[in-house]
């Protein structure tokens, strides 16, 4: 049964009015290609207006299709010999982040992502992509091996926040993902980061310090998601298209503020409509970045890198800067 949201339901109508004409026609042996042509050219018409003008709720909403690519299906899909490495050499082995060294182009790289889970039964196992401590020590671990052999870091993010459970707490989340900033930030590789789902919090964050850091159009990153933001602030969900909408999360807002470095187009209606179209347009971003990025002096790229993140939230109000009145011994003489 295929999925479809409220906004979704005018679309949905044509889809199913063209199936209907295309039953008459085969039953009757009538040509219909006329009404056929005329409702494909409505549906064309209408797909661009409702996905062109969509507000961040509904932005939300597709980014949590069930049927988006994952992390998994886009390394498998961009590089024939991944191998996936496992553990963290502490704890052990958390499902929710996957990595390990993979080539795209003859280039070997490292990929790390969070990974949901493509059902139920796999998503339980994979904590619906919310990483435990040693999670993120094993992207931190993987990380660290892809510089030591001089390979560049692709990163997938798709993650409703770090797991917020006690043990996660008692075994060092916070460090974990913080300490994950601090060395992202300094590694002398390129690093490269995707959100092509969730982006959520600290959680995101965790692996997503980069040289270049993108989004996939109908995505969203934040601070917090619309519903546990409208829960602190309303004591409720029934606001979470409100707080989605204050929240400036989509792609869109993060590219006007400068948090990203781009926006990546989607298949008409999300990255779900056509996946091998998605996994090719996003294929050929990072191997042209990997390519620029491999060219540049180390220490220029990690100081690019580290001045990029600091700019981040600087407000300079130029009101409260007053340029001394000259006297008149400084004043120049005509």
């Amino acid at each position: 049964m295929k999925i479809t949201f409220d906004f979704e339901k005018p679309i949905g109508e044509l889809q199913q009015q063209i199936e209907k004409v295309q039953q008459v026609e085969e039953k009757n042996k009538v040509d219909m290609s006329a009404a056929l042509a005329e409702l494909r050219q409505n549906l064309q018409s209408k797909q661009e207006e409702i996905y062109g003008n969509l507000n961040g709720w509904q932005n939300v909403q597709i980014s949590r299709h069930p049927e988006r690519p994952y992390t998994l299906q886009y390394i498998e899909a961009m590089s024939k010999d991944f191998i996936e490495l496992h553990g963290d050499r502490n704890i052990g082995d958390d499902k929710a982040i996957v990595g390990g060294f993979g080539s795209i182009e003859g280039q070997t790289v490292m990929f790390i992502g969070h990974q949901k889970g493509a059902n139920t039964k796999m998503r339980q196992y994979r904590n619906f992509g919310m990483a435990n401590p040693e999670g993120y020590r094993k992207a931190l671990r993987l990380m660290k091996m892809a510089e030591k052999f001089g390979k560049p870091i692709i990163t997938f993010i798709d993650t409703p926040g770090a797991y917020p459970g006690l043990e996660a707490e008692e075994r060092g989340q916070g460090e974990a993902i913080a300490r994950n900033l601090m060395e992202m930030s300094v590694l002398k590789v390129p690093v490269i980061c995707v959100i092509i789902g969730e982006g959520a919090s600290g959680g995101a964050l965790g692996i997503g310090i980069g040289d270049k850091v993108y989004m996939l159009k109908h995505t969203w990153y934040s601070v917090i998601s619309p519903e546990s933001c409208s829960s602190i602030l309303w004591r409720n969900w029934d606001n979470k298209e409100k707080a989605a909408e204050v929240l400036k999360l989509t792609s869109a807002e993060m590219y006007k503020n400068r948090l990203i470095d781009g926006i990546i187009e989607e298949p008409l209606g999300g990255a779900h409509q056509d996946p091998e179209a998605m996994i090719a347009t996003l294929k050929q971003v990072l191997v042209d970045d990997l390519a620029n990025l491999k060219a540049k002096n180390v220490d220029e790229m990690v100081n690019e890198r580290i001045e990029k993140f600091c700019a981040m939230g600087v407000v300079i109000d130029e009101s409260e800067f007053h340029l001394p009145e000259a006297s008149e011994e400084e004043t120049p003489s005509e």
